[in-house]
């Protein structure tokens, strides 16, 4: 296994929708692996294989003890009627935290190592992080989520830490 370098913002790979697993390989369980220990850290929620620089459709989260994975995530249901407002950080984005309104319930289904089914969902920290991850995998960063002014500040705050 490998602890891998997070790419930060500004790095092409970031916005770039990830690809599908077509195949189960050595290089997808290594990838596995890779995304494992490197979300293994204090202070990491979730890592999505793109902020490691690889355009597959992967996420890895580290939640109330909780280190897992999952493959061709689909974000599949949110609550529709409960949010929550807090702030919320991206490894992509160090040191930055910006208040963003995420539904408070989440679901993906994916598969996983052995391609069956895989279903991953949570509320409050859980809920964010789903819907966080399968942004990522989809080219998005949580900044594009911030209202106009947030995402103004946020966009001055990375400028002066030369992000």
């Amino acid at each position: 296994m490998a602890f891998r370098d997070i790419r930060v913002i500004g790095d092409p790979v970031l916005r770039t929708p990830c690809e599908p697993i077509t195949e189960i390989d050595e290089r997808v369980k290594q990838l596995v692996e890779d995304l494992l220990e490197t979300v293994d850290a204090d202070g990491r929620a979730g890592l999505a294989a793109n902020q490691i620089g690889v355009g597959l459709r992967a996420f890895s989260w580290n939640i109330d003890g909780e280190v897992d994975y999952i493959l061709n995530p689909r974000l599949v249901e949110v609550s529709k009627d409960e949010y929550q407002d807090g702030d919320e950080g991206c490894l992509s984005v160090p040191g930055l935290f910006f208040p963003c309104q995420r539904a408070w319930y989440a679901r993906a289904e994916g598969i996983d190592l052995d391609g069956k089914p895989k279903v991953v969902e949570g509320e409050e920290l859980m809920g964010r992080c789903i819907q966080h991850e399968c942004d990522h995998l989809d080219g998005h960063l949580y900044l594009d989520r911030l209202d106009r002014l947030t995402r103004r500040k946020a966009f001055k705050a990375i400028r002066e830490k030369g992000l």
